[in-house]
């Protein structure tokens, strides 16, 4: 039961934000009383803590599984933001914000989380595409890693980037064309169009 709270907890919070769901709507999706639910979780903050968690471990497993295919470097950025765009729903609600504002301490500790995850997996793919002659062999790969996160973490400011304007989809296409054009040497660059080219939408 508490794995099937988790999991409807993440699709409504994910599509109508941390803050507008309440545990009575979690209980009428799942169809079982508030009170199941406070058996497993004392209290909201507690659930949301545990939802970002869980929806973390998904999303950080998916993304090994994406790693371990050894793709080349370009494609598997790429396969990884497929990935992850499905699992955050386009990120409608701008999750990651509300979570800022409304549940501050379970976003840092997130946050944290997220950067290790995602400094680990950008240096690797930076490294491959080196490696391979795909990405320039004079980049700063710490400092493009840290970069990276930080850019991402700025594309979901609502603020920065009004949903009705950007859609999370576009924005991450956008950006990943304009990370990958600065670090591609001549041959990275063939693979970007090539890859461009047959993925317009």
């Amino acid at each position: 039961m508490r794995e099937k709270i988790l999991t409807n907890s993440a699709e409504l919070f994910l599509n109508y934000g941390f803050k507008s769901v309440t545990m009575d709507d979690i209980a009428n999706a799942i169809g079982i009383s508030k009170k199941t639910i406070y058996q497993h979780f004392d209290n909201k903050t507690k659930l949301v803590e545990a939802t970002t968690l869980h929806m973390f471990e998904v999303i950080s497993h998916g993304i090994d599984c994406i790693c371990a295919l050894d793709k080349n470097p370009i494609e598997e950025i790429y396969k990884i933001k497929q990935f992850v765009m499905v699992h955050l729903k386009d990120e409608k609600s701008s999750p990651q914000y509300q979570l800022q504002k409304y549940y501050p301490k379970i976003f840092e500790s997130l946050k944290s989380k997220q950067f290790s995850k995602m400094k680990g997996c950008v240096t690797n793919n930076l490294i491959r595409g080196v490696e391979k002659g795909l990405y320039r062999d004079n980049i700063n790969i710490d400092f493009i890693s840290r970069l990276y996160f930080n850019s991402t973490l700025c594309l979901k400011d609502p603020e920065l980037y009004p949903l009705n304007d950007f859609s999370m989809n576009t924005l991450m296409d956008n950006y990943l064309e304009y990370h990958l054009r600065g670090i591609c040497t001549p041959k990275g660059m063939e693979i970007l169009e090539k890859y461009l080219n047959n993925n317009q939408s």
